[in-house]
């Protein structure tokens, strides 16, 4: 059995493509759903699934070992970061080396670092006239959106584009991708 643990952010839905995705297989488990926001849509997809969800603390995240201790004692093999926009502490990256993975809405390394997530990455692609967008797939490590690449997929741009349609594309193959990105990266482990 692995086991997984979702960080998000926000309404979840690469969350509930990943859950959807493993729904029936007897391998995988979603064990937590760990969130930064209190009243974020995800804890609702949590509680549909019944999957425990977490609220997590600013100063426990940054100043302790917490949540390192609750996902060891949950033997949590894969960390998959869907839409958390909180920098990953040290200590965390530590205790799962090349095990925490996260999706960025571009081709990294245009358009990453700190402040650049949702809409503020499509506003910029539409600003720069790009023909192209698309997400990357990426392991963490101690600096925003700078991890190895896993995957990047492409979406083609027109003119007319705004940062809506942008989104629209992007969020496409996020859900295409990441659920299958997951699902190989647990039989490597």
């Amino acid at each position: 059995m692995k086991n997984i643990a979702i960080f998000a952010s926000g309404n979840g839905s690469n969350a509930q493509k990943i859950i959807d995705h493993f729904k029936g297989n007897d391998q995988v488990s979603v064990k937590f759903i760990l969130c930064n926001k209190p009243g974020a849509g995800v804890f609702n997809i949590a509680e549909k699934e019944g999957i425990p969800s977490v609220l997590i603390n600013r100063e426990d995240f940054y100043k302790s070992d917490n949540y390192v201790v609750l996902l060891k004692e949950a033997g949590i093999d894969l960390v998959v970061l869907a839409g958390f926009l909180w920098k990953v502490p040290a200590n965390l990256i530590e205790a799962f080396p090349n095990r925490i993975i996260n999706i960025h809405p571009a081709l990294l390394p245009k358009y990453g670092g700190k402040g650049m997530y949702g809409h503020f990455v499509h506003e910029a692609v539409v600003a720069a006239r790009e023909q192209e967008s698309g997400i990357t797939i990426h392991y963490v490590n101690e600096h925003y959106d700078e991890g190895a690449p896993i995957l990047q997929e492409k979406c083609v741009l027109s003119e007319n584009d705004t940062p809506e349609d942008v989104a629209r594309k992007v969020q496409a193959l996020e859900h295409q991708w990441f659920p299958i990105i997951v699902e190989r990266l647990l039989t490597t482990l």
